[in-house]
């Protein structure tokens, strides 16, 4: 089987599946990943540990720091204390909400990554003074980034004013 045809299969299952966590399995959240396909994660109950990605995930998914998880239980790992079987989106964390299987202590957490990645809050900006006359007119770059990649360029105005006058 092809690569591509093996990374569609995969992106199939885990978009396509409803996956509910047997009684071995549990939902657990990422919170680094310190790699060579392993990810520190952290279970409802707070306990840390790592997990490892099975080979068929790995170039395939992508797992990032927030994300849920179902894992698999190992036996004989003292670090690795499990297996990746299914990655969580958004639709399957609803899914799960409704039927009464997700845990309350990442209840909170799922809601606002859910407003995170919708755009929905965002930090407030601080309003700007209003004011009249020429003092609205004259620009202010001072809040602009600064690309600390270039050279930075000053222009004075007693140069631009001295050279309208020539």
């Amino acid at each position: 089987m092809s690569q591509a045809t093996k990374r569609k299969h995969v992106v199939k299952e885990v978009l396509g599946e409803h996956m509910v966590p047997s009684d071995q399995q549990q939902i657990v959240r990422v919170l680094r990943t310190p790699g060579n396909n392993l990810h520190e994660v952290e279970t409802a109950q707070g306990q840390r540990f790592l997990v490892s990605m099975p080979s068929k995930y790995r170039k395939n998914i992508w797992i990032k720091r927030g994300d849920f998880l179902i894992v698999d239980p190992i036996e004989e790992g003292e670090k690795v204390k499990a297996e990746i079987s299914f990655v969580l989106c958004k639709d399957h964390v609803r899914s799960l909400q409704k039927e009464g299987l997700w845990p309350e202590a990442f209840s909170e957490m799922a809601e606002k990554q859910n407003n995170n990645r919708n755009g929905q809050t965002q930090p407030e900006l601080p309003a700007e003074p209003q004011s009249s006359g020429e003092e609205s007119s004259s620009e202010d770059d001072s809040d602009l980034f600064v690309n600390t990649n270039r050279r930075q360029y000053h222009e004075s105005e007693e140069e631009s004013e001295g050279e309208e006058a020539a």
